[in-house]
């Protein structure tokens, strides 16, 4: 079962341009494919991912793992971690499943539930792109709670964003 549809673009090409600074993981290399942790069927654990270098006046991060290749016209978001305090530079392998950071809370993926869902694209379908995004926040808080929709997470994001740092692992099934 092929779905046969063209590669979207980068979804944060199509943002206004912001700072850019540097995130890593011994979890995820850039580009290439997820281990068998962070695939829903096989771990679904959330990736280690340790950043530096955010604009200054960074006051809070958000944490977002984006699949733009879903065969739906909006994508499909696995992880959302809001608030997250500017001191924390780093979220250990599992974080999303353990303890938060101090204030630090999940919306709702789009599976339904709070935390990390692991790659999980439809069997046959094209290489997918997990987008791990961290957002530095010029304020303390992002202004939603828990019950926030990824989409409005991100309308948020869209006037409170200094800076992202991107780095992007595939899957296919």
């Amino acid at each position: 079962m092929s779905l046969d549809r063209p590669v979207a673009p980068n979804p944060y090409d199509l943002l206004p341009r912001v700072a850019g600074f540097t995130v890593t993981s011994i979890d995820v290399t850039d580009g290439a494919p997820l281990k068998d942790d962070q695939v829903a069927h096989l771990g679904n654990t959330s990736p280690q991912l340790s950043w530096s270098g955010a604009p200054e006046g960074t006051q809070s991060y958000v944490i977002t793992c984006f699949d733009p290749d879903a065969p739906t016209p909006s994508g499909f978001w696995h992880w959302v971690l809001v608030d997250v305090p500017a001191d924390v530079t780093e979220l250990a392998t599992g974080t999303a499943s353990g303890d938060l950071p101090a204030g630090a809370f999940h919306v709702r993926h789009d599976g339904g539930g709070h935390g990390f869902m692991g790659a999980a694209p439809p069997e046959g379908d094209q290489v997918h792109r997990y987008f791990f995004v961290v957002h530095a926040v010029n304020a303390p808080t992002l202004g939603v709670d828990a019950d926030a929709s990824p989409a409005v997470v991100s309308f948020n994001l869209a006037f409170k964003t200094l800076g992202r740092a991107i780095i992007h692992g595939t899957y296919q099934h």
